[in-house]
């Protein structure tokens, strides 16, 4: 799909009337309006930028195609050509995923939740392995990555591990990463060098304001415990842990790895919320059950948005009929091409 140049060039010149009015005194005067003019502004900023280099590009395009006529500089005008027709290429993927269209929730913090689903102690490190590869990709985008709860598991794995993910366009990033994640590869623990496949679930949930969703403090049933896993000095010495349970609907959050136990009660609250609001975004008559299958689905292998083979070196997206061959850069937080496909597949660039 070729890139609308009007609708670039009309976003331009809206940039730049934007930035005139920022300057005008009646508008710094007036806060309300400031801040409307610097949030249009700012929705627009970052596609304008990326089409003034693409626009960069294309000059420069042109001139190393002008030098092909110099038998001289040919030959340099050729890796010139291949090179820029590259970054043409990625300044391209980059304008398209940013007309794409938004909903309210692209911009917002989430909650990352990595479950081991089927193959027992394998399935477990399956968790640590994409716990370390979303740690990677986050590192990556310069966002910031904190460690909410963890139930670690023998061999160094997780049974259940949960992530808050602060930055830029994070859930926009990361919404399609939901659902069931299976893997390939000859376990540490089998010795006859068989290949074994085991699943775990990923649950990606924006973060919500408090005032988005009402909690009656009535509903809740709230217990302190010692916490157990790595999360500082506090951990087997008081009960700082926290566990909400939410009685209407049977939604039990736990929070351990804060410092105290009013950060763990504050950030259990977070995830519970956020929980609650992914519910009532969906049918209001479906069961809590369906609405969390709909999402990561139950563990078990047939059901895979994705799988991770290692013999191969391959990963597939089941969605969209990607593979690509390189899970080892894949594994190390190079998710790039695979959410960029999964985008634009799924939502595609504005009219």
């Amino acid at each position: 799909m070729n890139l609308d140049i009007n609708k670039l060039e009309e976003l331009s010149e809206r940039f730049e009337e934007l930035n005139k009015l920022l300057i005008e005194p009646n508008i710094i005067a007036n806060q309300d309006k400031y801040k409307e003019i610097t949030k249009a502004r700012s929705e627009i900023e970052e596609v304008v930028n990326e089409y003034h280099q693409y626009k960069k590009i294309i000059k420069e395009l042109e001139e190393a195609q002008n030098l092909l006529e110099d038998k001289e500089m040919e030959e340099l005008a050729r890796e010139e050509i291949k090179k820029l027709e590259k970054e043409k290429e990625i300044s391209e993927k980059k304008i398209k995923k940013l007309l794409i269209k938004r909903d309210p929730n692209d911009n917002k913090n989430v909650f990352l939740e990595i479950r081991a689903g089927a193959g027992g102690s394998e399935a477990a490190i399956f968790v640590a392995d994409l716990y370390r590869m979303y740690s990677r990709y986050v590192e990556n985008k310069n966002w910031k990555i904190e460690l909410v709860d963890s139930h670690p598991s023998e061999l160094d794995g997780y049974k259940e591990i949960i992530l808050y993910i602060k930055g830029k366009n994070v859930y926009f990033n990361l919404k399609y990463e939901s659902g069931v994640h299976r893997v390939q590869r000859i376990p540490v623990t089998e010795s006859q060098g068989r290949i074994h496949t085991s699943t775990a679930t990923v649950a990606v949930l924006p973060e919500v304001e408090e005032n988005d969703v009402y909690i009656d403090p009535k509903d809740l049933k709230i217990d302190t415990y010692r916490a157990s896993g790595a999360g500082g000095q506090h951990v087997n010495k008081t009960s700082s842990a926290v566990r909400i349970t939410h009685i209407p609907t049977g939604i039990v959050v736990t929070s351990q790895d804060q410092r105290s136990q009013h950060q763990n009660k504050a950030k259990a609250m977070q995830v519970l919320r956020a929980k609650l609001y992914e519910i009532a975004e969906k049918e209001k008559n479906e069961a809590i059950a369906n609405q969390r299958r709909e999402q990561v689905g139950t563990g078990e292998r047939s059901e895979k948005i994705r799988t991770y083979n290692y013999p191969q070196n391959r990963v597939t997206d089941h969605r969209i009929n990607l593979t690509l061959y390189k899970l080892d850069r894949i594994m190390d937080g190079d998710l790039d091409d695979i959410i960029e496909a999964l985008i634009l597949h799924f939502e595609g660039p504005q009219d």
